[in-house]
């Protein structure tokens, strides 16, 4: 049963998962802090770099949720965190797109990009495998979940430090 299998991992998900919806938390309170910074004109960076950062923390949120969650059999663990993981990759696409037609590609360095769209990608498609693994019974599974969930958060909480720290620029500028 996944129970058994999860249980090992319960308090270090319990532990990413509060981590996650802190964080959350905290970027809307940003965003609330620095409200004059996001005018009309820089509303389609912000959205699509700031976005991002709020679905990353969300997914992994999610994925706890679902790790912690007395799910009854492989089928039901693998098609929720296949959701998460799917819903979350074809969000990182859209990212790129948006990306691409409001020119920030040209805009940003190539780091930005990677942290933005490309990693978060790439942790969506690690998820997709856990989702994979666990609908086969393989232990491998909780390998994958650790990874994705951790590569997830890990961009996540570069990116808020890279909003944070572009809200401060701006704010001195003005």
């Amino acid at each position: 049963m996944p129970g058994e299998m999860l249980g090992r991992w319960h308090d270090f998900l319990m532990l990413l998962g509060t981590a996650a919806a802190t964080l959350v938390g905290l970027m809307f309170v940003a965003v609330s802090v620095g409200q004059g910074m996001f005018s009309r004109e820089r509303q389609a960076p912000v959205r699509t770099l700031l976005s991002p950062t709020v679905v990353a923390f969300s997914c992994v949120l999610a994925v706890c949720l679902i790790g912690v969650a007395p799910v009854p059999d492989w089928t039901s663990l693998a098609l929720l965190l296949g959701g998460v993981g799917g819903f979350g990759l074809i969000y990182s696409v859209a990212v790129f797109r948006r990306m691409a037609r409001e020119g920030l590609l040209a805009k940003t360095d190539l780091e930005d990009r990677t942290w933005y769209a490309t990693v978060p990608a790439v942790a969506y498609l690690i998820l997709i495998a856990a989702a994979t693994a666990f609908w086969r019974g393989e232990p491998a599974g909780c390998d994958l979940l650790v990874v994705g969930t951790g590569l997830l958060m890990l961009a996540g909480l570069r990116n808020a430090w890279d909003m944070t720290t572009w809200v401060v620029m701006m704010r001195s500028k003005e």
